[in-house]
């Protein structure tokens, strides 16, 4: 019983991997939306396989080192995969002034998502936030694509943003550079209740409470500039 109760965490990690498994499959058939849901029950998995752990209080080196291999399939490659996707779609233009698909700038996420991962398995600091953009956080940034485009179908602002082709390697550059980054960034993790030493979190939670609620699928994209934000001004304000 002992042995089983142990595994229950790698099951669910194991989950998380599948769902990244059917999300890459999902591209593959063209069907963009299966593949950012996918993103999103591997983000549940890998919320509750932590949880699990600590709950039946058998965290392992195994169990970490699942978790990582796992969040590179579902945070790494998938969301560079819908990447290298969107890019397709509105590709024509640019690679008539390259001599290669620029659609390949895609491939940086799972690159630099790697990197994140493995620096973080032996970052001693970031028990208590972290130091760079986590790979779960960029993966449904980009998984909110696909049911924004959905949700907003034929409104050109939208489309003309999220299938510009400077605007998906802006964003592949740039994430690419902040999942490294020597950033500081909130950790919703509470060791405490108090207010005055998670002001920065509840302000975080509400925030995201109030954009979901007011823009729905829009409100995951913003609520990512926020987290930045607030992270950025928790950092200044310690500092000082």
């Amino acid at each position: 019983m002992k042995k089983i109760k142990a595994e229950i965490p790698n099951i669910i990690t194991l989950i998380n991997l599948l769902c990244g498994c059917l999300g890459i499959l999902a591209i593959f058939k063209g069907d963009g939306m299966t593949a950012s849901l996918m993103i999103g029950l591997a983000a549940v998995a890998d919320f509750f396989d932590g949880f699990a752990a600590r709950l039946l209080k058998v965290t392992s080196p195994l169990g970490k080192e699942l978790d990582s291999l796992a969040d590179m399939v579902s945070f790494g490659v998938l969301p560079g995969f819908i990447l290298y996707d969107l890019l397709e779609q509105d590709i024509e233009h640019l690679s008539a002034n390259f001599n290669f698909s620029v659609s390949y700038f895609a491939l940086l996420i799972p690159l630099f998502s790697a990197y994140r991962l493995a620096k973080f398995n032996i970052d001693t600091r970031q028990s208590d936030s972290f130091i760079g953009v986590p790979t779960p956080t960029n993966a449904m940034f980009v998984a909110s694509f696909y049911p924004i485009l959905n949700a907003y179908e034929g409104i050109e602002m939208i489309e003309n943003i999220l299938l510009n082709d400077y605007f998906l390697i802006g964003y592949c550059l740039i994430m690419s550079y902040l999942l490294i980054s020597e950033l500081p960034l909130i950790a919703l993790k509470f060791k405490t209740f108090a207010i005055n030493e998670n002001l920065y979190r509840y302000i975080l939670i509400g925030g995201a409470v109030v954009l979901g609620i007011a823009f729905q699928y829009l409100a995951i994209p913003m609520v990512l500039v926020l987290y930045i934000l607030l992270s950025v001004i928790q950092t200044l304000a310690h500092n000082k």
